[in-house]
């Protein structure tokens, strides 16, 4: 970076989450023209093969912020109304007066009231977020199904609902984004990773993004280690696992630099209008799966911190795997980190995660990274 310090400071700090138990992560972070990419750990506990940062990874549901560009396109075309009813492109799919009251922003934004699948399709996870009572069983059980997104979210929308149409605080559900990929779908003719990767991935000249179609990751990668809270002993490595349980929620791949040249370009302006920009910037409580309140807009959310402002982006999770991206709001000050470990907190006699060195390791890199 621009100070030797803060560069000696950020490998320090990529250092410290490593020894406080991730097996690998790596970043980068650009403070304008100035690069610094870092990297600790294997990425392979069996063979210590290392992580390198120009590796690929899935990244979750930051793939949820490509989504929602990918709509506002189509909103600025006319071909969809950000605040017309699902009903009016997807009757069948959303039936009825629900289908009449929820709207596209509801589906971008989690205030749809639409319940997650997520907990039907994987029966050991039912109790989530009552996490003392789930068990990762299904996880092995579905490494190679083939899910039908038609299905996921029938049994979304016919769950329980979890609020009313636009109703505050909203709960965070996948069924909203698989929704958005057959919206996508029926206003362009195209599937929706077509469109997306047509014209987000591609005009933001992303050279190792892409939506998998199979459970492999192309390129060079790590592992991804899952622990569920401690009932993985030993971690058990996800990194082949078929993604069409969440498609264009997320299911994307990618690098930490492609994350920060995306971001980068997503807040100048250059993948969606500027007022485009202003309505996924526009904010409400939403409840996030593991049950804290956010403030979320379309596909983005914010992140506070001293002496920088606001930095705009999107977290993701995926079976063994995590990643985060934030931007400043012009844009210049960057962070992309992705770790090869998941759920590392045990839980307590109540079901609760408990604290870990690793939460402390990270929060530390974050603003290291994002505030200097």
């Amino acid at each position: 970076m621009t100070e030797p310090s803060e560069s000696a400071a950020l490998d320090a700090a990529v250092e410290a989450v490593h020894r406080a138990g991730v097996p690998g992560l790596f970043a980068e972070v650009r403070d304008g023209d100035q690069v610094w990419r870092g990297a600790a750990g294997v990425a392979d506990i069996a063979t210590g093969r290392p992580v390198t940062a120009g590796m690929r990874h899935r990244v979750g549901s930051i793939t949820k912020t490509f989504t929602a560009a990918a709509v506002l396109q189509q909103v600025e075309s006319g071909q969809v109304g950000l605040d017309a009813p699902i009903s009016r492109y997807l009757p069948r799919l959303v039936p009825g007066e629900r289908g009449d009251a929820v709207t596209v922003r509801m589906l971008l934004n989690h205030t749809s009231g639409l319940a997650e699948y997520l907990p039907y399709v994987y029966p050991s996870l039912k109790a989530f977020p009552a996490l003392a009572e789930t068990r990762p069983q299904s996880l092995d059980d579905h490494r190679f199904t083939r899910f039908d997104s038609l299905e996921l979210i029938e049994t979304g929308v016919t769950a329980p609902a979890v609020g009313a149409p636009g109703g505050t605080p909203g709960v965070y559900s996948n069924t909203n984004y698989l929704l958005l990929g057959r919206l996508l779908e029926q206003v362009t003719g195209m599937t929706a990773e077509q469109y997306i990767t047509r014209h987000v991935i591609e005009r933001a000249g992303l050279r190792d993004t892409g939506l998998p179609d199979g459970p492999y990751v192309d390129g060079p990668h790590s592992r991804l280690y899952e622990v569920w809270f401690g009932m993985i002993d030993p971690p058990r490595d996800y990194s082949v696992y078929d993604m069409s349980w969440v498609g264009p929620a997320a299911s994307l791949i990618s690098t930490v630099a492609d994350l920060n040249r995306f971001y980068g370009m997503l807040l100048a302006g250059e993948i969606v209008s500027p007022s485009s920009l202003a309505q996924m910037q526009r904010t409400v409580p939403v409840i996030s799966q593991e049950g804290r309140t956010i403030d979320y807009g379309l596909g983005l959310h914010p992140m506070e911190g001293p002496g920088q402002g606001t930095f705009w982006g999107h977290g993701g999770t995926v079976w063994g795997g995590g990643t985060l991206a934030m931007a400043g709001a012009d844009g210049r000050r960057q962070l992309a980190v992705a770790v090869n470990l998941q759920r590392w907190n045990r839980l307590d006699a109540s079901g609760r995660p408990q604290p870990h060195p690793v939460d402390d390791a990270l929060a530390t890199l974050h603003r290291v990274a994002l505030h200097g």
